[in-house]
Parts: C-alpha cells; sequence; structure tokens
C-alpha cells in the first residue's frame, strides 16, 4: 500500500502521512532518491520508505515493541541507511531494569527487520535516551549521554559491517567536573572520507555551551572538543535542545544550535550566526545550500538558501526533521497534532 505525499511548495498545505495523533519524533534519512522514516508510536518503533524522493509512501511497518520505548524531547528512534541494510536504532526499557541502546537491521529495504542488538556495552548506561547514529558505507558511528560512571558523560561506538556487530564502547568526553548537559541529544555526521563529529552540549562551571568532537579515522579516536559561538549561556536547567550538525562536501562541521531564546549558525567555526528566534532546529546540506526547519511560537519554519528571513511552513506543529536527496529535493517531517507531517520543500 503506497500514501500519497503531494509535492508542495512552502505556501501550500502539507499533506498528512501518516494521521496518528500519537506519533512522535520522526527521523528521516535519504539514500539516492530513496527515503526512510522511523518514528515512535505508544511504545513501538515504526518505519516507513519511500523511493520515488518522498511522494509515495509504504505502508509503516512495526521495527519493535515489547516494553517501554524512550519518547519524547528529542529521545526516540534514529534511521540510517547503510551501503546494503538499514538501521534503525532507540533506547528501550524491555524488563523494567533501565534503557538499553538497540538497534535493529533491514536487509530487504526495511520489509523484515532483525532482533536486536544492543549498542551499549554495560547494561542499562544509556538509559537516558538520547542519542543519535550516523552512516557512510558500512562504517556506521552512534553517540549517546552514557551514565556508566555515575555522572553523563559523553560515550560512542562504532560499526564496520553495516550494523551487523559494534565495537566496544568508548568515552568520547568527560566533562572537567561532574556531568555533561543531562537532557540534549548529540547529533552525529559522517562521511565517506572518514570524518565524524559529534556536537553535544556541554556543562562547565554553569555554562551549557555546544561542542563538537572531531574523528579523522572513521570514529576510531577523536581530537580534544571545540566548542561553537561566541557567547555562553549560564542557565541552571537543562534546554532539552541539542540543535544539529552535518558535515559540508569538504568534511567541515555545520552546525544549528539554541542559545537563549535564540537560534544560531556557524560553518567550520566561522563567527556564530544569529538566525531567528525559535528551538528544536534541523538542518539539511545541499550544493544549493543549507536547509533550516525550526521551530517557534508560531509554529513550523523554514530558512531556504539564498533568503535572510525564514518563512512559515506550518502554523502548529514540533520537534521537526530534514533531509536531502542525491537530487537536491529537500524533504521535512514533524509532530503535529493530528499526526505526522511530511513535506517537500523543493518542486
Amino acid at each position: 500500500m503506497l500514501v500519497p505525499i503531494l509535492a508542495l511548495t512552502l505556501s501550500a498545505a502539507a499533506e498528512f502521512a501518516f494521521p496518528v495523533a500519537d506519533a512522535k519524533q520522526p527521523q528521516l534519512a535519504a539514500q539516492g532518491n530513496s527515503l526512510a522514516l522511523t518514528y515512535g508510536l505508544g511504545d513501538a518503533v515504526l518505519f516507513a520508505r519511500s523511493d520515488d524522493a518522498g511522494r509515495t509512501w509504504s505502508k509503516p511497518v512495526t521495527v519493535w515493541s515489547g516494553g517501554h520505548l524512550a519518547l519524547g524531547m528529542r529521545r526516540g528512534p534514529r534511521v540510517v541507511f547503510a551501503k546494503k541494510s538499514i538501521l534503525v536504532s532507540a533506547t528501550v526499557d524491555q524488563d523494567g531494569k533501565g534503557g538499553n541502546l538497540l538497534a535493529w537491521r533491514s536487509t530487504d529495504g526495511g520489509a523484515t527487520w532483525s532482533r536486536a542488538t544492543r549498542i551499549n556495552d554495560v547494561a542499562i548506561s544509556a538509559r537516558e535516551g538520547l542519542h543519535a547514529m550516523a552512516a557512510t558505507g558500512d562504517v556506521l558511528f552512534a553517540a549517546w549521554l552514557d551514565d556508566r560512571s555515575g555522572a553523563k558523560e559523553l560515550w560512542g561506538a562504532r560499526s564496520s559491517d553495516g550494523g551487523a556487530t559494534w565495537s566496544a564502547n568508548q568515552r568520547i568526553y568527560k566533562a572537567p567536573a561532574g556531568p555533561i548537559c543531562q537532557c540534549c541529544d548529540p547529533s552525529v555526521a559522517m562521511d565517506s572520507r572518514g570524518n565524524v563529529a559529534i556536537m553535544f552540549r556541554n556543562l562547565i562551571d554553569g555554562h551549557r555551551d555546544m561542542f563538537v568532537a572531531q574523528s579523522s579515522d572513521g570514529g576510531k579516536t577523536f581530537a580534544p572538543v571545540r566548542r561553537l559561538g561566541e557567547q555562553s549561556w549560564k542557565i541552571d536547567a537543562c534546554p532539552m535542545d541539542g540543535g544539529d550538525l552535518k558535515l559540508d562536501a569538504a568534511g567541515r562541521p555545520v552546525a544549528v544550535w539554541r542559545r537563549e531564546s535564540d537560534l544560531y549558525f556557524s560553518d567550520d567555526y566561522t563567527p556564530e550566526k544569529h538566525l531567528a528566534a525559535g528551538k528544536n532546529a534541523a538542518l539539511a546540506v545541499t550544493p544549493a545550500g543549507v536547509w533550516l526547519v525550526f521551530q517557534d511560537r508560531s509554529g513550523i519554519r523554514v530558512l531556504t538558501p539564498g533568503r535572510s528571513q525564514p518563512r512559515l511552513l506550518a502554523p502548529q506543529g514540533s520537534f521537526p526533521s530534514v533531509t536531502a536527496t542525491s537530487t537536491g529535493r529537500v524533504i521535512a517531517a514533524w509532530e503535529s497534532d493530528a499526526g505526522l507531517r511530511i513535506e517537500s520543500l523543493t518542486q
């Protein structure tokens, strides 16, 4: 069964792709003109696929159910394309003892899914539910907020066989004193040349600022972290907003993040650029430029290449995700009260 999605312009209303009111935290990935979508529905992880750049979608299938799924505030499943497989990850509690970061693998385009593989090699250490995953070819990297030391740290693991197995875990960053920011999701990006970048919110002396860890050997080792932005945010609470990070064609980090009530952008650590008031931003990097989709008080907005001001995409919605196909078609998805909405941002 295919669910039709219209290719719409920014001025048109989006179609409801999956009109299920309780569907949460959509995440998109692209490979060529194929798109993968995962989301949470109650305590289940679901998946759907499009092979025509988002014009039609398969009927959603259940990847996993049978416990408690970490969901909401950027918790929830993630999806990536590997060379010959699709991977979905999520943090779940199967026995009431706490959460583990699990991955499921499909080698038939998402029709069927493997049994879960646990990524965190110390049980229950990934219970916060905040994680990210990226892939290039058969190499994958996952990063998450980890509790094994008693304070939140950034940990990661690598797969070199398309997600069939995962490496021993490695600590990527430990704050000088106490935890990193406890409730902001990390972002992971990687490319075929072995560049891996991970963005996370740190916590140093009460300042909750964004930092980036980079690797040039596929995530085997990481250079010392670098801070993003020119100003600092001192706040005695977790913003619960991790922003988004991608790599450009040269392997340099392109990032968007929130500080106080505003969004900021930088590429390759250039001086930050103020974008707009907003939160929960996601970005896609294309040959035409950077596309930014975010949430503000008026709904979901998009900032397109060559424009200085964002446009209203939908009058109601939250937690957007955005990706781009190999032909430059840009697709966004987000939560709404009536279900998940998916829209093409390009003709």
